[in-house]
């Protein structure tokens, strides 16, 4: 029994060594194809399978799932030439012989009458269709070189950004890409570089249809837009949940750059009142047309087609002056929300909030909390720092004390986070008076009714 479990042991451990150096179940002869063909990719392999009893099979499978062989277009459990038995496929990269299956599995197995004599090996054909995208560029693609490490998926639109040394192979990665994932129509090759003044990519179709027009569903809400002219990154999406998370009916949302609104159409819907800037004619018309898709009231949204700064200087500054004088209404509690998704830009529009409205004495009449959600891109060891550094730089005042969060978005390359930082919108900053301090007017007043005393 020892030398059983020893010889068990010793099995797994090469087992698992062979695992981590090399498979057996990759595409042979197709390293530097550039021109997919797709007959190249028929090989045998030979795979140990179990052969049971039919009988047996519900209670066998849930101990033999873990060695099954799992590719595509190939079922685990198939008809053996006898009609009353089963043959369950294994993994070779697994199992071998049959002392590489795990002790209590083994045990396990004999309970149901299956033992050494079950095991055989076959000989299986496999073609294109039975491999995984992620296998045959593995095999197609320089060895040793960086290869397709990911990808989006906007609507029926998959968009990559390949490296120099794959663009050989754009044609094959895009029809490989086309075959393996059925709701794709359309493959398109982007360019790291982005119009800063509309967020436009460079891109080139690679296979499939010149079809840009998409539609996706985030947050409940459905978006249309031409991909080829406006921005959209699907990578944010658990972004815009969280802040939409932080919004409440009443609220008031000032969408910056909006893009086709992933934060002001749901913001909208949940009965926050929206007001959403973008300067991209394009991102504007979809916008617009999004809001009309998903039903939004006009009572809770207006579109706005300019640049940040006179959206800051003009639309902003005038609803916060309103406010103070009492012609625009909140409800107890709300607050006001600002987002400034442009991070390659959105901190050089921070200058524009300070000292934004000359009259201090408005100031007394600020009832309630200011939230600014700025993104941006921090390059460095420590972005958190070159993030904070940044917003206080370029908003010209020290606010360090009101900065609520920095979060880490997402990593766009190496050294190089985009960072949100959330932060208050202070008196300090917008009039050019101390928070802390009253007001003079009101000081003045206290002054008047001690004297009286």
């Amino acid at each position: 029994m020892k030398l059983t479990l020893l010889r068990r042991c010793f099995g797994s451990i090469k087992r698992k060594m062979h695992q981590i150096t090399s498979s057996s179940i990759v595409p042979l002869n197709v390293r530097g194809m550039k021109e997919l063909d797709r007959q190249k990719f028929l090989r045998k392999l030979t795979v140990p399978i179990l052969r049971i009893p039919e009988e047996k099979v519900s209670k066998i499978t849930k101990t033999c799932k873990p060695y099954f062989l799992k590719m595509e277009n190939i079922k685990p459990v198939q008809s053996a030439t006898n009609s009353l038995f089963k043959e369950i496929i294994l993994n070779p990269d697994k199992v071998t012989k049959w002392s590489d299956i795990s002790e209590s599995d083994y045990q396990e197995l004999q309970k149901h009458g299956v033992d050494e004599a079950s095991f055989i090996t076959k000989d299986i054909q496999l073609g294109y269709d039975n491999f995984k995208y992620e296998t045959i560029f593995k095999a197609v693609l320089p060895e040793g070189e960086e290869t397709v490490s990911g990808f989006s998926q906007i609507g029926h639109i998959i968009h990559l950004n390949l490296r120099d040394h794959l663009l050989d192979y754009a044609p094959l990665i895009g029809q490989v890409l086309m075959d393996k994932i059925k709701t794709c129509r359309t493959v398109v090759n982007k360019s790291n570089i982005i119009d800063n003044t509309y967020r436009n990519f460079k891109m080139d179709v690679i296979a499939g249809d010149e079809d840009f027009l998409v539609t996706v569903k985030e947050n409940q809400c459905q978006f249309q837009f031409d991909f080829s002219k406006v921005y959209w990154n699907p990578r944010l999406g658990k972004e815009h949940e969280r802040i939409l998370s932080f919004l409440k009916p009443g609220d008031v949302l000032f969408d910056v750059f909006c893009g086709v609104g992933p934060f002001s159409i749901p913001a909208a819907k949940r009965k926050c009142r929206v007001f959403a800037n973008d300067l991209n004619p394009d991102s504007f018309k979809w916008l617009n047309e999004n809001a009309k898709n998903n039903k939004i009231n006009n009572k809770f949204f207006k579109s706005f087609n300019e640049d940040g700064k006179d959206f800051i200087c003009n639309t902003f500054k005038e609803f916060i002056e309103d406010l103070c004088n009492g012609k625009e209404q909140l409800p107890v509690g709300a607050k006001v929300h600002v987002t400034m998704n442009l991070p390659a830009l959105a901190v050089e529009f921070l200058k524009y909030f300070k000292h934004l409205i000359t009259d201090k004495d408005l100031s007394e009449k600020i009832n309630c909390d200011i939230i600014v959600y700025l993104y941006c891109f921090a390059v460095g060891d420590n972005p958190f720092d070159v993030a904070k550094r940044m917003v206080i730089d370029n908003i010209g005042v020290d606010m360090s004390s009101d900065i609520l969060d920095i979060f880490d978005v997402r990593n766009v390359s190496p050294k190089k986070e985009m960072i949100r930082v959330t932060f208050k919108l202070t008196k300090d900053v917008l009039f050019g008076v101390d928070s802390d301090t009253e007001p003079p007017k009101k000081k003045m007043c206290i002054n008047e009714v001690n004297e009286n005393k």
